[in-house]
């Protein structure tokens, strides 16, 4: 097909879905005058597009009409209706939009009610379903929630739809539901004030341990009184379950928790605290964890306590932060030094003459380090990194070999020492050396995103433009890092996310982005093209995005590198620690007979 026809193509499917939509719109209106005229009840059968496939539903629409009930797709409401924003999650699918505003239309209208319809495990559902609620609740209106898989079985749903339709007649007949629109869903959100930056507490989610612990340093010496949380908090799991969705992933499980966990321990005063916490606007769920946030502290009694969003997509505004030249080269000088310790860390302690040397050697460059944020002295930046990389490149070792592993993964999980199980030391003390992918790199990711969606997805230029700068920024930042590095006899310097960017095209597109998207990839790639063919692939139970760009490369991987040694191990609050610890042993033994082949 010519170019000319595609296009031709693509219009003319697109007038077809237009001409569906008002068909469906038409439709809908008629079923809403004769529930009005004949004073029944009609279910809106919200869901995914294709959760109104039968044979995926199980034919649920049959029950309703069964019930003496009319049927309707949210598309049928809620062009009707454009409820408030903000909300309290992010608002960021057209299927979405459309969900919420069908709830708001149903809240209103006392001839409808609304039934969920979710995937089994899906943690994206488990944002949209708590929103639909608090929209639903708002106008007194019962939320019912019914979870799609693969079982037939419908006895359950049968006698559940009852319920609802005897506890909606019930309600009616008591009067307790006004016939005109009650109340509005409204979402006040606390803004951090300029005022609250002199007295208030900013407790941030702890991550990654090396990077954070200079991150607190920046964010302090910048006037900011920022408290990161420990790095293992067992309590923090547990508070979680309590205040997240289930069905979400485990690392925004895990921040909330330890979010939750402090303000929960009297160690601060709830009127002079806030909250901090990274903000992607991406398609995963972290995007949400700003939401997540807010719903448990609303739970938990606490509304009045603000969350601070740090994004760079400017999603939110909050009068009292913000980032000023002084903060953004700590932050940056924090986050390189910490990049720069797992390089050097990781590298020698496996080997060490003497136990304890490698992490002495740590303490001592971190109190520099520290120092340094604190001045924000570039020279004295660049001297510290050459003569840092000299003394772990001077630093006496064993001469042995072991095999060395690389870890990839969901970011939190990476990083954090709970949310993988202290991956780090399990490694170590089964006799390998790790290696773990620098955090600036995902930084660098997201700003190259921009590059493909200039070219493919019709964004403006000027957003290249910017994410350019931003890239060059901190390749400049990390100078004098690959310098010394390229100078050193043991380390290997970070290469260009130009380069990662080769590495993932070999086996998937650029436009894979939710989550760590094809960056997960180019790791993986990336490591084995330096001979690291051991990689523990670390990701949360049931995240789509990370098994697709991960466990699917897997086999692809392997046909490039017939060394690969890779092993995906999942993270989640009931995840049994014995399993992961034998698939990594597993994994292990190969890497171990590999090494001696």
């Amino acid at each position: 097909m010519t170019l000319e026809e595609i296009s031709d193509a693509l219009q003319e499917a697109y007038g077809e879905r237009e001409r569906y939509r008002e068909d469906v719109r038409r439709r809908g209106d008629e079923v809403l005058a004769w529930l009005k005229d004949h004073n029944r009840k009609g279910i809106v059968l919200a869901g995914r597009p294709y959760h109104v496939n039968p044979e995926i539903n199980h034919g649920l629409e049959k029950i309703i009409t069964g019930l003496g009930m009319a049927v309707l797709t949210e598309d049928a409401v809620a062009h009707h209706n454009h409820l408030a924003r903000p909300l309290r999650v992010l608002d960021q699918w057209s299927y979405h939009s459309r969900l919420y505003n069908a709830a708001d239309f149903v809240g209103s209208h006392p001839e409808l009610e609304l039934v969920h319809l979710v995937s089994f495990g899906c943690g994206v559902d488990a944002v949209t379903s708590e929103q639909v609620q608090e929209v639903l609740k708002s106008h007194n209106k019962i939320y019912m929630m019914i979870k799609i898989d693969e079982g037939s079985n419908l006895g359950a749903i049968r006698i559940r739809l009852r319920s609802l339709k005897a506890s909606v007649d019930e309600r009616d007949e008591k009067q307790q539901l006004c016939t005109v629109q009650p109340t509005k869903y409204e979402f006040n959100k606390v803004l951090f004030t300029k005022e609250m930056k002199k007295n208030h507490t900013l407790l941030a989610p702890q991550m990654s341990p090396m990077h954070f612990r200079l991150l607190q340093t920046a964010f302090v010496k910048s006037g900011y009184n920022v408290e990161v949380l420990p790095s293992v908090d067992q309590t923090a799991v547990d508070e979680g379950l309590k205040y997240v969705n289930n069905d979400a992933c485990y690392p925004s499980i895990l921040v909330v928790g330890q979010l939750m966990s402090a303000l929960k321990s009297g160690k601060y005063d709830l009127n002079n605290v806030s909250l901090l916490i990274t903000q992607t606007g991406g398609g995963c769920r972290a995007s949400n964890y700003i939401g997540f946030i807010r719903k448990a502290l609303r739970d938990a009694n606490m509304p009045q306590i603000p969350v601070i969003s740090l994004s760079a997509n400017g999603l939110e505004n909050n009068p009292g932060f913000k980032f000023t030249p002084t903060l953004l080269n700590r932050v940056m000088m924090a986050l390189v030094y910490g990049d720069l310790f797992m390089h050097l860390l990781y590298r020698v302690r496996p080997y060490e003459t003497e136990k304890g040397a490698a992490n002495a050697l740590y303490e001592k460059w971190n109190t520099i380090a520290k120092k340094n944020v604190e001045d924000a002295n570039l020279v004295t930046f660049s001297k510290n990194v050459k003569t840092m990389v000299e003394e772990f490149d001077n630093m006496p070792l064993l001469d042995i070999q072991k095999p060395r592993v690389g870890i990839v993964g969901e970011i939190l999980v990476k990083y954090h020492p709970t949310g993988n199980n202290n991956l780090i030391e399990v490694l170590e003390n089964e006799g390998a050396e790790v290696c773990v992918p620098d955090l600036l790199d995902f930084f660098l990711y997201c700003a190259y995103n921009n590059t493909f969606k200039v070219e493919h997805l019709g964004v403006s230029p000027k957003s290249k433009t910017i994410s350019d700068i931003v890239i060059a920024a901190i390749e400049m930042y990390r100078k004098p890092i690959v310098k010394a590095l390229k100078a050193s006899k043991r380390f290997r310097p970070p290469i260009h996310i130009q380069d990662k960017a080769r590495y993932a095209q070999t086996l998937i597109s650029l436009g894979n982005q939710t989550g760590e998207g094809w960056f997960l990839t180019a790791e993986m790639v990336e490591l084995m093209d330096h001979g690291i063919n051991n990689i523990v692939c670390v990701q949360s139970f049931a995240c789509l995005p990370n098994h697709i760009v991960a466990k699917s490369m897997i086999k692809p991987i392997r046909k490039l590198y017939p060394k690969a040694n890779i092993a995906a191990i999942d993270y989640d609050p009931g995840a049994s620690e014995v399993n992961q610890l034998n698939r990594i042993k597993l994994m292990l033994a190969v890497a171990h007979k590999n090494l001696k082949g």
